[in-house]
């Protein structure tokens, strides 16, 4: 195989989109739509990416990083041209060239890989990527000899009755012999109504030159799918989360509502985990096997261990380990780390907090800035009064301790192991190894006190 390499076209404005983000940076399944296809094209060791940018150029820089190359249009005089700003890199090269867009995010490595192979078998100068549609109104129809090979590509417009019959269309993909391409690309001309310079007119100018132009039809038309304003947007983003899902289920995940189910690119599942309707799954969140996750769980940048079981939660930045519990109603905010078999319940906050393994908070409590031991129980209505309005001070809470209901842990803190703090307690020193803290005031009663007191509604005397 010869060496691979890639334009992106990334210019546009994208106008339709009503947006002040540029287009390709418009996010599909939590990926701007041209990391998508620079993505594909990586897996696919293409040895050489560039992508054009105009529009936006910066910003589509900054999101794409130093991985690929750029090539800057600052002036949008049509596609050709814009390939043309490519040429720097790519034109003294040996090799296959594809052509694609920023904003054709679904297309798959396999797609293009059987463009690719199709090509070289071909020994073709320019293979040309269609689809099949039912309704081809608006693109250009690909008009082939009796051989198969491309005659021309003729835009709607500009057709006559019988090519608008024609139901295979340009999908503007393209791959090319590189040095051909160059070559063919310095002679369009911009003699049209728009005076742009098309990279369509590439398929004539070889076939005028005697070369071979043919055709790969897509087995799925829906990934050759543009995207041009927010409607179609929200199709491509549909059809990315059915893939996913079918993904990860044909690698033993159940997914038991995809409908209900969101799960972005780059999320990580193993088999035999389980993912429970109205669950959202973001960023780069690993799942070990064997885990229920859900109803109602919403993970971004999380890893969870094997084993594990997290109801209507909100988890972000953290970790939990195997075999531990997480929900309902808990809110796991980032820097937070749970240990093995511990067990986080109802309506408990946990912020940049390393729990234990075996370690419970099980409900009606926030843990912040604090590290947990092994073995620790915290009771129910724990705070640890981490904020003194300018820092952040740290809780420690050793193995074994354990927590009565209601406590506040003033930090800078540290409570020994196996140390008891009685109900009730506001704790601000230090409670060594194996002692009981009692921090409250003694309770006093006062008899026959009701009596004396005025009541509501109760004629006084």
């Amino acid at each position: 195989m010869s060496k691979i390499h890639a334009v992106v076209l990334a210019a546009g404005q994208g106008t339709r989109m009503k947006s002040k983000l540029y287009k390709v940076l418009h996010p599909v399944c939590g990926k701007p739509m041209v990391q998508h296809v620079v993505d594909t094209l990586g897996s696919m060791q293409v040895e050489d990416i560039v992508v054009v940018v105009g529009h936006g150029a910066d910003a589509v820089r900054a999101k794409l990083g130093e991985g690929v190359t750029y090539a800057l249009q600052e002036e949008q005089l049509g596609t050709a041209h814009a390939v043309s700003q490519a040429a720097p890199f790519l034109q003294d090269k040996e090799g296959t060239t594809f052509l694609l867009y920023g904003d054709v995010p679904l297309l798959s490595a396999q797609t293009l890989s059987a463009l690719l192979t199709y090509h070289e078998e071909q020994q073709a100068a320019a293979t040309v990527l269609t689809a099949v549609l039912p309704d081809p109104t608006g693109y250009g129809r690909i008009v082939r000899n009796e051989a198969g090979e491309v005659l021309r590509i003729v835009e709607h417009k500009d057709a006559t009755e019988a090519e608008r019959a024609v139901r295979e269309i340009n999908t503007g993909i393209y791959c090319y012999d590189n040095r051909k391409l160059w070559k063919a690309l310095a002679e369009v001309k911009n003699d049209n109504a728009q005076g742009e310079y098309y990279v369509t007119d590439v398929v004539g100018i070889l076939r005028e030159a005697g070369e071979k132009v043919v055709a790969y039809e897509a087995a799925d038309p829906d990934e050759t799918m543009g995207v041009n304003d927010r409607v179609q947007l929200s199709e491509a983003e549909a059809y990315m989360r059915k893939r996913i899902a079918t993904r990860h289920m044909r690698n033993g995940v159940t997914i038991i509502d995809p409908a209900s189910t969101y799960i972005e690119a780059d999320v990580v599942i193993e088999p035999d985990t389980i993912i429970q309707p109205g669950t959202i799954l973001r960023g780069r969140t690993t799942i070990g096997a064997d885990c229920v996750i859900g109803p109602q769980a919403d993970l971004t940048d999380v890893q969870v261990g094997s084993g594990v079981t997290i109801s209507y939660a909100v988890m972000v930045e953290a970790s939990v380990e195997a075999e531990s519990t997480v929900g309902p109603f808990a809110y796991i905010r980032p820097g937070t780390q749970i240990g093995r078999k511990a067990k986080i319940g109802d309506f408990v906050e946990l912020k940049n907090a390393k729990i234990g393994e075996g370690s419970k908070v099980p409900h009606l409590s926030y843990v912040g800035d604090a590290e947990i031991g092994d073995g620790v129980n915290i009771g129910c209505g724990t705070i640890t009064v981490n904020y003194d309005g300018a820092v952040k001070h740290k809780t420690t809470v050793r193995d074994g301790a354990f927590i009565g209901c209601n406590t506040n842990l003033i930090a800078p803190v540290t409570v020994g192991q196996n140390a008891y703090v009685a109900a009730g307690s506001t704790i601000n020193q230090d409670v060594p190894d194996n002692a009981l803290a009692i921090a409250r005031e003694r309770q006093v009663n006062k008899p026959d006190y009701a009596s004396r007191m005025p009541r509501k509604g109760k004629k006084q005397s």
